[in-house]
């Protein structure tokens, strides 16, 4: 294994680049359809109750990511607030929940490009990145910049149209259980924010910079997300919206920018690439603080010489990627990742509860924890099951890997 260590070259701006290079991606594309098909007209209230947990997740870890400027974000707080099991249980949801995301979002690019070869060109496009995020994570956030600027000016087209065409009424809520469904759904757009708590040993004064990194881009995330989710029920409704495989660009399509239609499957591909981008860097670097503990193979510890980067978790996690996108379904996955990647951060804000302060300073980690076992639970059925039973797959392995141990 090699005893090269990670560089500290990241400053708060580029961190604020990678987290909404991560939530600025694929979601905002797909995720508003089966969001509007289970809260109908209560699509907003949905989005804040989303951004409200997403806010407390992201102030708990931005507080343990200050204690804690390590890679791998919530699977180093669980185990060090709470105990190595939740710490290994926090390291499986993401690492899981997030290849789930991985495919899913290489799926949704795929779908923009080439839906006739969407399989293929999806797995092309997760080996390339790949190759990108090997050679350096410096390399890897020009691109990123790149496409954060590009996804800013597809949202402010949407929007421009959808405010501009407006003849439809936001619609009447299906009811809580609706809401909260649709709540979790957007949650998969919101979960790259503490992205960049995974780069702990890659930002410059990670006390400072992760915590005034997060907020920043939830913030600005937040924002965009409300004005492209009002654009698009005033265009279409929640029922046109619901139904819509590729709704932003049928948000334009409907109006006098109709023209615009191709900037938007531009602006869609170029986005799901960079929320792409982002989150094999992520998951590879939660993998590497994993493999150091042996809780995947030590051979994944290991750091490139040259390159500074986990070049065998980002070789493995690509591959891994790449088989599932031939198999996985793009809905499906979505669902799964949110309830693996909530139980994540329900760990992240129990262990935030065990850090000293005040008492109020508890109040935002209680919503967070709430607020993601909540949306789990109400989850469509299959997800849950799903998500539940993954779980208890790497609890499995971890019993048998320690009595082997003993």
């Amino acid at each position: 294994m090699s005893g090269a260590a990670l560089e500290r070259r990241l400053g708060t701006g580029d961190a604020v680049t990678i987290g909404l290079g991560s939530m600025l991606g694929a979601g905002v594309f797909a995720v508003f359809a089966p969001a509007a098909q289970a809260a109908g007209g209560g699509l907003l209230p949905a989005l804040a109750i989303a951004g409200l947990v997403a806010y407390g997740n992201a102030t708990s870890s931005a507080r343990l990511a200050a204690r804690y400027p390590a890679s791998g974000g919530t699977y180093v707080y669980g185990r060090e607030r709470l105990g190595p099991f939740w710490g290994y249980l926090a390291g499986w949801g993401f690492v899981v929940g997030k290849t789930a995301s991985c495919a899913a979002i290489a799926l949704t690019f795929a779908a923009y490009v080439a839906p006739s070869q969407q399989r293929v060109v999806a797995a092309a496009a997760v080996l390339a990145l790949t190759a990108l995020n090997y050679v350096g994570v410096q390399k890897s956030l020009v691109a990123t910049r790149v496409l954060v600027a590009a996804t800013l000016g597809t949202l402010a087209v949407v929007v421009v149209a959808g405010l501009t065409e407006g003849g439809h009424g936001i619609g009447t809520p299906t009811g809580p259980h609706g809401v909260l469904q649709a709540a979790g759904l957007l949650f998969f757009a919101f979960a790259g924010y503490a992205r960049v708590a995974t780069l702990g040993e890659e930002v410059r004064d990670p006390a400072r910079t992760i915590p005034r990194a997060i907020p920043v881009a939830l913030g600005i995330t937040l924002a965009v997300y409300l004005l492209v989710a009002v654009a698009s029920l005033v265009a279409l409704g929640p029922e046109a919206l619901a139904a819509a495989a590729d709704p932003l660009r049928a948000v334009v399509a409907a109006g006098d920018l109709a023209a615009a239609v191709p900037v938007v499957r531009v602006g869609a591909a170029l986005a799901t690439l960079g929320s792409l981008l982002a989150l094999l860097l992520g998951v590879s670097r939660t993998t590497l603080a994993m493999a150091r503990d042996h809780n995947l193979p030590p051979a994944l510890a290991a750091v490139h010489p040259r390159w500074h980067v986990p070049h065998r978790a980002e070789v493995a996690v690509g591959l891994l990627v790449a088989v599932l996108v031939i198999a996985v379904d793009l809905r499906g996955a979505i669902g799964f990742s949110s309830f693996a990647v909530l139980t994540y951060y329900a760990i992240a804000n129990a262990s935030a509860l065990t850090l000293p302060g005040r008492a109020a300073g508890k109040l935002l980690p209680v919503v967070g924890l709430a607020g993601c076992v909540l949306l789990a639970i109400n989850l469509p059925l299959t997800s849950v099951t799903v998500g539940a039973g993954v779980l208890a797959v790497g609890v499995a392995i971890r019993a048998v890997r320690l009595r082997r141990g003993r």
